[in-house]
């Protein structure tokens, strides 16, 4: 899944979960075959966690924990039983580490324009000059907005981007030499070798984990009206 608000983009592979927290808006797309488990939780329970969104690893009790309480459907502090299941899943919340699998969106106007036409075609060799026409700013006013509201040069934002589209292209079951190819790399050594300094492991087992393909994605939201 790839998770998308103003502020930015997370992706969000197997044995992960995003979250969202209460009154963000936000867009959800769907890449190849992806069971998504949702969990509403009340903001007022959900005080110590983030009050934006962020990736957080899915152990295997957190995994069938999410998946008992989906079964119950609504879970009330009233019931012994429910207020046990709850409270561990906040305590658990609070203590997984979370992903570095973010990307920070510029909010300046201009350097937002280069941000979403990058977006739009990531392995695009387009120069900045080219991707600054018609911003309405000089080269050097963005590339300032970019370092202060992202935390990176155009450069290395650029770079993010490409990881990000291979992640959700390799989540299609496409090879790795065809992904490479589709994110600008001229070889497949050379993405290789940026994706296991961003991710630590190679494309091809960034994959390899405990859950079934189809069992992609878990979904944390907070709500401000369902009873959790």
């Amino acid at each position: 899944m790839t998770v998308r608000t103003d502020a930015g983009v997370w992706v969000v592979p197997p044995m992960r979960a995003v979250w969202v927290a209460a009154f963000v808006e936000h867009s959800i797309q769907m890449t190849g075959s992806v069971a998504m488990r949702t969990l509403y939780i009340n903001p007022e329970l959900s005080l110590s966690m983030q009050s934006t969104c962020c990736v957080i690893g899915v152990s295997p009790l957190l995994r069938e924990l999410i998946v008992e309480m989906v079964s119950i459907g609504v879970l009330y502090e009233s019931d012994p039983s429910h207020h046990k299941r709850l409270a561990l899943l906040l305590d658990m919340l609070a203590i997984l580490p979370q992903r570095p699998l973010a990307l920070t969106m510029p909010t300046d106007p201009r350097a937002r324009v280069i941000a979403d036409r990058v977006w739009r075609n990531p392995k695009s060799f387009s120069t900045l000059t080219e991707l600054a026409q018609g911003s309405g700013a000089s080269i050097r006013t963005i590339e300032r907005a970019f370092l202060r509201e992202t935390g990176l040069t155009i450069g290395r934002w650029r770079q993010h981007v490409r990881l990000f589209e291979a992640l959700r292209l390799l989540g299609k079951d496409m090879p790795v030499t065809t992904v490479a190819q589709e994110v600008g790399y001229e070889s497949p050594s050379a993405f290789v070798a940026m994706f296991r300094k961003a991710f630590g492991t190679t494309p091809s087992r960034y994959f390899e984990l405990d859950l079934p393909r189809n069992e992609a994605s878990s979904f944390i939201s907070t709500c401000s009206n369902d009873p959790c």
